[in-house]
């Protein structure tokens, strides 16, 4: 169970950061959406999801092993972010960066951490940081809509299909895959780990 209490503990914060980063970079592109919600916030309390939070990584962790799950997207009006495909196509980028930041970020202190013999409490937190981070960024930057990943591919259409967005969107039933797609996840998890830490996963 304590293992369970750390695990969504990094989540909800990996989720929160998440979130917060596609607000930040909508508020820098004109868009004050999020700002005005007051969900431009990392209090925890202001982005979770019952079911996204707690309900689908208690599921997760007891049936599967690892642990998943999301927080409340953080919501922004694309129609006043500034002209043009770049400001979208950053918005949706920040998210799956901000974790891949804070992955490089707790990687590091994990290397350090081995090399000073520092707690292995200590480094077993640092470790799952640095998991949590990188499978929600590979998760979300997959092509599957309404995942990021979607969003940054959309861009690179042709203006002739770029109408599909809306049909595509609508018809994204992620929830769907999210244990099935794993199998496909996990390898690219497994090896950005191993470059960041230098441990197996």
């Amino acid at each position: 169970m304590l293992e369970f209490i750390f695990q969504i503990a990094v989540l909800i914060m990996s989720v929160v950061i998440h979130e917060v980063s596609h607000g930040f970079v909508a508020d820098l592109y004109g868009d004050p959406t999020a700002r005005l919600k007051g969900r431009l916030t990392l209090n925890p309390l202001k982005h979770l999801d019952m079911v996204g939070s707690l309900l689908v990584p208690a599921v997760s962790f007891f049936l599967g092993g690892f642990i998943f799950g999301w927080a409340k997207p953080v919501p922004y009006n694309p129609y006043n972010l500034n002209p043009g495909r770049w400001p979208e196509t950053a918005v949706a980028g920040a998210g799956p960066v901000s974790n891949l930041l804070v992955a490089f970020i707790f990687s590091a202190l994990l290397r350090i951490g081995m090399a000073s013999g520092w707690s292995e409490g200590f480094i077993h937190i640092t470790a799952l940081v640095v998991f949590v981070n990188i499978l929600l960024a590979v998760f979300n930057l997959m092509p599957i809509p309404p995942l990021d990943g979607s969003r940054l591919l959309f861009a690179l259409f042709p203006d002739k299909l770029y109408r599909f967005r809306n049909f595509f969107e609508r018809y994204g039933f992620v929830l769907v895959f999210i244990f099935f797609v794993w199998q496909f996840v996990e390898p690219v998890v497994d090896v950005i780990y191993r470059i960041l830490t230098g441990l197996p996963l």
